[in-house]
């Protein structure tokens, strides 16, 4: 079982982020947090000091290739981390229209390039010492197309198939990927959905299963089980059948 002492987090300014950043904090753990809202990063890393954990924070945009970079290594020299979680990611629809380009661009460069751009100098480093842990956050919606949210959809099946492509050449270097595929969880996000959501969840309980499947080192931590089986129930409809349901599905709003 790993238990990480030292955990580098994107995204952790609210949602899954600051739940996992909790999940973690203890007067044994160091915590390096990011996020693009200050105020919210601040608070996150507050509450994570009161439980006795080392914290640092740095605001920027994650889709800064170079912020990025610069933020991971600079990190790692302060201290040797663990655990890289990487979490940032925005979400939209489309109102069921054609999504425009501004949306999409948006959604994939957050959720494709601000992962990569986290993960790459991660595995770097964690090369050259002696391995690590890395989790990314993912999305059942990355595992079928759904018409309410094309950019995003593609943005998490993008991401599942690279940790996949990753997860056996990073064995041999001691390092451990695990992608994560949550369902609905009750972040301010899903606040902005006016559809039903089965089977959502809060944050904190979803940071405890994460928490515990990156412990057993689990290469798939998806969750709710339910839902996994009907998209893959819905994978093997033929595709006929299966976009006349998904065309029944309720719209989700854009981007503000």
């Amino acid at each position: 079982m790993l238990v990480p002492k030292t955990i580098l987090i994107s995204g952790a300014s609210s949602g899954l982020g600051q739940a996992l950043a909790l999940a973690y904090a203890n007067k044994n753990t160091v915590l390096f947090l990011a996020g693009r809202d200050r105020l919210r990063l601040s608070a996150t890393a507050s509450a994570c000091e009161k439980l006795g954990a080392k914290v640092y924070t740095d605001c920027f945009d994650i889709t800064d290739a170079k912020l990025a970079e610069n933020w991971v290594l600079t990190c790692h020299d302060k201290q040797a981390f663990d655990l890289v979680i990487a979490n940032a990611g925005i979400s939209g629809g489309n109102y069921g229209q054609m999504e425009n380009t501004k949306q999409s661009y948006q959604i994939i460069s957050t959720n494709v390039l601000g992962v990569m751009y986290t993960v790459i100098p991660a595995i770097s480093v964690m090369q050259h010492s002696s391995g690590g842990q890395i989790a990314i956050i993912g999305s059942l919606a990355g595992l079928k197309g759904f018409p309410g949210a094309p950019a995003y959809c593609a943005s998490k099946a993008s991401i599942k198939v690279w940790a996949d492509s990753l997860r056996p050449t990073l064995k041999k270097d001691n390092i451990f990927l695990s992608l994560v595929c949550p369902g609905f969880i009750k972040t301010s996000m899903t606040d902005q959905n006016k559809f039903p959501m089965p089977l959502m969840m809060s944050a904190e309980r979803a940071a405890k299963i994460i928490k515990n499947g990156l412990e057993k080192k689990k290469p798939w931590i998806i969750f709710p089980k339910t839902i996994y089986v009907i998209i893959q129930m819905l994978n093997m409809l033929p595709i006929a059948i299966s976009d006349h349901l998904l065309a029944r599905l309720p719209k989700k709003q854009g981007l503000e």
